[in-house]
């Protein structure tokens, strides 16, 4: 991509002088703060974080999701364009946390993650311990990074992939045994003192903008932070920050200035800048927008089912039982009751396809039995909100101890588009074979996406098994086409799908017919329908 131009801009600077003989009161140095950002908390230290919650608005019978994050795939499966990177560097104190959150809440997109090197920092030696707690030990040094970590965790968020990062514990300078999940970058905030400093790294940064702080702000800003939070005197500080933080400024930071694409005199203060880069990274993410269910619409749909369905034997009780729920006079009760017994006999039939290896045990009466047990690790199941979760109860019922994940999409009513809004997977979910699991699927938009967040975590495609009361035909080559290795399993495939999206003959809304809310007009069959007003 071209880079944005670096606007020229005056520096004000000014010079804050200490008091005499120093005071060890942090409240004294506020004012020797410019009074940009008065009215700001104190700096914490940075962590990273993914800001995935988006706003919702609730009404008597249901809540509506009004943000969510759209597909990052194409119709194949495949991630078309990578997440949108910002690079963002400058000395310690500068303000690149301030700047990075005034560029998140600006942004108002809902998935972004924001990385800092502030969790990279390299496991610490005996000796270096013992340095770090005299303040001995240089933190602000290039080698102090773990920069193959910084490279590969990028990589994996770039490619839309989740990613554990550490938690570094700065009383102990070790990191704990606990990790941060992080998923669903449209755009990554990458800060740090050094995020310019190595070359790889620099090639995946799409957006580079140096926050430029008057070094006596930084000092005054860092002085405050020590003293109030880590309880250090400000003749210690002062030592510190003479001995390693300025000569590593001048020396490693400062001179990354000219890689920047953007360079941001006064930090939080310069508004405008701000809004410039705010723009251009809306522009990138406009280019980087997909249209997945107009594709889905017209693509492959006059090829054989493919051989990774399964469709559950229409016997005469399976007939009966659909036509008591397809038939729009079924009291919900009775929709509910005979749901729950398709239910079931679909999750028991999905079972038969999970692998199993030959084992040997003893009967009561102390004779050998040759028989079949589970080869896998363990069984997850992940319902597909809000008509998946209805399904929960039939797989408890048959899976003892099954892990329960979930995963929320709506389809957006002005884009007919699909669109993430909150998931929960459990710890580990790669090593599992997972029941991915919706009522219906009519275009397999959502199927896809939920698929798709499975691979994101490493889950493999042939450990997933997508189950659904009642499929399209549409539906089911979509998600075959996209991706080959997952099993289909159902209990009717219905052969159209109507403007609208709607399975036909079909089943109506499953959600609503079964949790008794009001239907949204032109809401198709398989998702909840998110208002964007």
């Amino acid at each position: 991509m071209s880079s944005p131009p670096t606007y020229p801009s005056i520096r004000i600077s000014g010079c804050w002088a200490l008091g005499a003989e120093g005071s060890s009161n942090a409240e004294s140095l506020d004012r020797l703060l410019p009074p940009v950002g008065a009215g700001r908390s104190p700096r914490k230290r940075t962590t990273s974080q993914c800001k995935s919650e988006p706003p919702l608005l609730r009404t008597s019978k249901r809540t509506i999701y009004t943000a969510g994050r759209p597909p990052w795939y194409n119709e194949h499966g495949t991630q078309s364009k990578e997440a949108f990177a910002i690079g963002l560097g400058g000395g310690s104190a500068s303000g690149k946390t301030t700047v990075a959150r005034m560029i998140i809440e600006a942004l108002d997109v809902p998935w972004v993650v924001l990385l800092s090197m502030d969790s990279f920092y390299k496991v610490l030696t005996k000796q270096q311990q013992e340095q770090a707690a005299q303040n001995n030990f240089n933190f602000d040094h290039p080698d102090a990074f773990d920069f193959d970590l910084i490279v590969s965790t990028l990589k994996k968020l770039k490619q839309g992939k989740s990613v554990k990062v550490p938690i570094y514990d700065f009383t102990t300078h070790s990191r704990k045994k606990d990790w941060k999940t992080l998923y669903g970058a449209n755009v990554i905030i990458f800060e740090g003192i050094m995020a310019f400093s190595d070359k790889t790294l620099l090639e995946l940064l799409d957006m580079k903008i140096f926050v430029d702080t008057d070094s006596d702000i930084r000092l005054v800003r860092r002085l405050r932070r020590d003293i109030s939070e880590r309880g250090r005197d400000i003749e210690g500080v002062i030592k510190q920050y003479n001995k390693f933080v300025k000569p590593a400024f001048d020396q490693y930071i400062q001179p990354t200035m000219r890689v920047a694409d953007i360079v941001v005199p006064r930090g939080s203060g310069n508004t405008v800048a701000i809004d410039l880069i705010v723009q251009h990274v809306h522009s990138q993410l406009e280019e980087r927008e997909l249209s997945v269910r107009a594709a889905l619409a017209s693509a492959h749909q006059c090829h054989p089912l493919p051989q990774t369905l399964s469709v559950l034997k229409s016997t005469p009780q399976v007939r009966g039982m659909h036509t008591i729920i397809r038939d729009k006079e079924t009291s919900r009760d009775e929709f509910i009751f005979y749901s729950k017994r398709l239910m079931r006999l679909l999750i028991e039939h999905a079972l038969s396809f999970l692998p199993f290896q030959d084992c040997v045990v003893q009967t009561p009466q102390g004779k050998d039995y040759a028989g079949k047990c589970y080869a896998g690790k363990q069984i997850t199941g992940v319902s597909i909100l809000r008509a998946g979760e209805t399904m929960e109860p039939a797989l408890r019922a048959v899976c003892k101890d099954v892990r329960i994940g979930t995963i929320l999409i709506q389809t957006n009513q002005l884009t007919g588009e699909p669109e993430l809004h909150y998931l929960r997977l459990p710890k580990d979910i790669s090593d599992d074979h997972v029941i991915l699991m919706d009522c219906t699927v009519s275009t397999g938009a959502a199927a896809m996406m939920a698929v798709r967040v499975l691979l994101d975590h490493d889950v493999p495609e042939d450990k997933i098994f997508l189950l659904s009361l009642l499929m399209a035909e549409m539906g089911v080559h979509s998600v075959a086409y996209a991706f080959p290795r997952v099993r289909i399993i159902t209990t009717a495939v219905d052969k159209r799908v109507n403007d609208l999206f709607r399975i036909i003959p079909g089943i109506g809304n499953f959600g609503d017919r079964y949790f008794g809310t009001d239907a949204i007009p032109d809401g198709s069959d398989e998702e909840e329908v998110a208002s964007t007003s």
